[in-house]
């Protein structure tokens, strides 16, 4: 589905001397939300119930706290077929914060995709990018495919996400 080939900013050293996958300070831009919208699309492609299963149960391996609902009415989480099967009739949506001020809402367009949206107003600064690209690796790890990250409005070209075979997020776009 993405052609792009992944491009790496510049990769620093921190000051907790963890290896960062992208500086802020160059790819900023891409965390504007009148550029790319405030909501931007997450997607990990080609997946099934087994992988959107797998994802619930990383949620709660990892202790992320996380609000499941159907329709606005918080419910206890369901399994993933039980939530796909839903969707027709129903709006299911599972909210995860993998940090306290970060949230990723789930929502169950398609059992092929596994689709999420992050908010940029929470993503900006380096420690937020991290936290974002922390939350993309595990799921991506989990998953052992890409997770890609689109301007929100269902574009298709991608702007970073999970290089599978580095097994770190990149660049998936030129910046301007």
């Amino acid at each position: 589905m993405w052609r792009h080939r992944p491009r790496r900013a510049g990769v620093g050293i921190r000051h907790d001397e963890a290896v960062a996958d992208l500086l802020w300070e160059e790819v900023k831009d891409l965390f504007d939300p009148e550029v790319n919208g405030v909501l931007p699309d997450v997607c990990v492609p080609n997946t099934s119930i087994e992988d959107w299963q797998a994802v619930f149960d990383l949620v709660r391996s990892k202790g992320w706290r996380y609000e499941y609902c159907v329709d606005g009415v918080p419910l206890r989480l369901p399994s993933a077929e039980l939530m796909l099967a839903l969707r027709d009739e129903a709006s299911p949506r599972l909210n995860v914060w993998p940090h306290p001020d970060v949230l990723a809402i789930f929502r169950s367009y398609a059992e092929e995709t596994v689709d999420f949206d992050v908010d940029l107003r929470q993503l900006q600064g380096q420690e937020r990018l991290d936290v974002l690209c922390g939350f993309l690796r595990a799921i991506g790890r989990c998953l052992r495919k890409p997770v890609v990250m689109t301007s929100e409005g269902g574009s298709e070209d991608p702007l970073l996400g999970l290089d599978v075979a580095t097994g770190r997020v990149a660049l998936m776009t030129e910046l301007r």
